[in-house]
């Protein structure tokens, strides 16, 4: 077991950031490419845009969970590379399409649906081992884990951000490129045995894993907090966001992967100065007093300010976030038990990657109804009842970090 002194001395710590550093290039360029795709290129109307993305994304909340079943069950590495040899069959298909003129709607879908499917089914895996690696410095590790994400989206964002210039083609190209890349990165980690191999069906063990969240009331407070969140700021920032960046600020992909750079590069910097500051004692105390802080975040955008103080409102809404994704992972990530760790983390993605497409969906519908800058009125409005929630009904508040 390593100690928390001693966490950057870590050699599996540092090759596991390296082994994610690839992948996360390539799956944080998805959600630029998507949305850019259908809004700038096939010129979509925001309501169809959010069914598609819903479409996408939905189907993953099953993937995931049987992702969680599956890393319990086996090596998670032996199914991270299987997951990243796949991988770059999608991007390449797509370019395909695209050297044919034979871009449509349904051809974005399978290509969407397929790369959602290899994110979620990766992603308990991906989490399941930093528990195994990071020993008890769990809250360090997980914050510069997420630092590195956000570090590598900016890159993946920047490359996304020319397809106006370069074309749709390079920027896939570069995606499959950097998931073959991950396929030899994951493999310089040591195999991860399971700690318990289960006999049980699939859909027992899901159950299983439902009934551990259940238990822990801490777990599970801080999951239903975190997914009702994503739901409508995952997907504010899925959805609305590129509506207006396009729309209100006459913008372009270029300027849409500006501004998502500077977003991710603000979660960056809040995650770097966390691991000066960890280990937190009361991190659910900082957890809903930032669900609090965005509200006021949203509502300067919502008053549509000159460009360059919307810029600095997505510096804050990305520092916002990086805070409250990382502190909701370090409770659940923490607290959970090595048996059940995969299947309890495969839900709490589920939170980040599940509940975007499904907000997608609603804010799509809000935006044709109502105009795009009015599609951040739910986020706003969830900020504060989120915060009282946590604040009255459950023991976030409280809650005491074990490490």
């Amino acid at each position: 077991m390593k100690s928390k002194q001693d966490i950057w001395q870590n050699s599996e710590l540092k090759l596991y950031l390296g082994s994610t550093a690839f992948s996360g290039i390539a799956f944080a360029m998805q959600q630029l490419l998507l949305s850019w795709t259908l809004i700038g290129i096939l010129e979509i109307p925001a309501g169809q845009v959010g069914v598609i993305q819903a479409s996408a994304g939905i189907p993953g909340i099953f993937v995931m969970l049987l992702g969680g079943v599956r890393a319990d069950d086996t090596d998670p590495r032996t199914l991270l590379i299987r997951v990243y040899l796949f991988a770059p069959v999608l991007p390449l298909f797509l370019i395909l399409i695209v050297q044919l003129q034979q871009l449509n709607i349904m051809s974005v879908l399978f290509w969407a649906l397929g790369m959602s499917a290899c994110v979620s089914y990766s992603s308990p895996a991906q989490q399941t081992i930093l528990n195994r690696i990071a020993g008890t410095s769990v809250q360090k590790a997980v914050s510069a884990t997420t630092a590195v994400g956000f570090l590598v989206q900016i890159l993946g964002l920047g490359m996304a951000g020319t397809i106006d210039k370069f074309g749709l083609s390079p920027a896939l190209a570069f995606q499959a490129i950097c998931l073959g890349f991950g396929v030899f990165a994951v493999r310089r980690l040591n195999p991860q045995p399971p700690v318990k191999k289960k006999i049980e069906s699939s859909f027992r063990n899901i159950v299983y894993g439902f009934a551990a969240i259940h238990k822990q009331p801490d777990i599970m407070q801080t999951l239903i907090i975190n997914f009702t969140s994503s739901v409508f700021n995952a997907g504010a920032f899925m959805t609305v966001f590129p509506f207006i960046v396009k729309e209100i600020y006459d913008g372009d992909a270029l300027l849409l992967s500006f501004l998502m750079v500077i977003f991710y590069a603000g979660a960056a910097v809040s995650n770097i100065l966390m691991i000066r500051l960890m280990p937190l004692v009361r991190p659910g105390r900082i957890f809903l007093l930032m669900q609090l802080s965005r509200m006021l975040i949203l509502g300067l955008m919502w008053l549509e300010p000159v460009f360059w103080i919307f810029a600095l409102a997505c510096v804050g809404w990305g520092l916002n976030m990086g805070v409250t994704m990382t502190l909701a992972r370090t409770i659940v990530q923490e607290s959970a038990t090595a048996e059940f760790r995969a299947r309890i983390m495969s839900v709490y993605s589920l939170g980040l990657l599940g509940s975007a497409p499904i907000g997608a969906l609603i804010l799509g519908r809000v935006i044709d109804s109502l105009g795009i800058l009015n599609a951040l009125i739910p986020a706003m409005s969830i900020s504060i009842l989120l915060f009282l929630y946590g604040i009255i009904f459950t023991n976030v508040y409280e809650y005491r970090s074990p490490s």
